[in-house]
């Protein structure tokens, strides 16, 4: 795939997203596109900066020191979202680098984050990662813990603004997306990252308010060495 490719299915992304919105009576506005450039190297990522875009995301912290403190030095407006499972030995170096924090799951992780908060001064936004299917080996709280980790983020300090889910892949999407806004409304939490490359216009009818699409943009990512 060429530059100028991922110059135009990002375009495309976004006008899929526009359409989605003004279907479902919102502003196209309203809906943050996260690029999900996990894998991709910065010769990779460029063409999308070059093209304007300033919000991405990263699965892992020590993949994301690699490339994108630099080009946070290149692009000063960059928004960088952790949108993958966060290990409480890496706190320390997800609240230097990230922005945004989408995959909060558990207590023992938000005390970490709120020291390394504390320690740094620095506060980046976060986000509750809710398990809707239930599935064992996925990252996540439990949909019934949610209230309590919210509350618990709340309490440390943690600036925490929306719920995120990823949905069962063999499942229908609607469902879970439905249970996230739920959740989230009752917590007073305005703020939904759901949707990804398969689902992500699904997701905006149903209210997100962050879709996170990587394959539709950069194409297949490659091999993990």
């Amino acid at each position: 795939m060429s530059n100028e490719d991922v110059a135009a299915n990002l375009a495309a992304v976004k006008d899929e997203i526009a359409t989605a919105a003004r279907a479902a009576g919102r502003p196209a506005e309203v809906v943050t596109l996260v690029a999900v450039s996990k894998t991709h190297d910065a010769a990779r990522i460029l063409p999308a900066l070059e093209a304007g875009h300033r919000v991405f995301g990263e699965n892992r912290v020590q993949e994301a020191q690699g490339k994108w403190p630099a080009l946070k030095e290149q692009f000063g407006d960059i928004a960088l979202h952790l949108i993958g499972p966060l290990q409480t030995n890496k706190a320390r170096e997800a609240v230097a680098l990230f922005d945004v924090i989408e995959s909060i799951d558990r207590e023992k992780l938000v005390a970490a984050l709120a020291r390394e908060i504390e320690k740094q001064d620095r506060h980046p936004a976060c986000f509750v990662q809710v398990n809707t299917g239930e599935e064992p080996q996925k990252a996540g709280c439990l949909p019934e813990e949610t209230d309590g980790l919210v509350a618990a983020c709340r309490k440390a300090g943690l600036d925490v603004v929306g719920l995120m889910c990823i949905p069962p892949v063999e499942e229908e999407p609607s469902h879970h997306f439905a249970l996230l806004a739920e959740i989230a409304q009752r917590n007073g939490l305005h703020q939904l990252s759901m949707g990804m490359s398969s689902d992500f216009a699904v997701a905006v009818t149903f209210g997100a308010t962050h879709v996170r699409v990587g394959t539709a943009i950069f194409g297949h990512r490659p091999p993990v060495a």
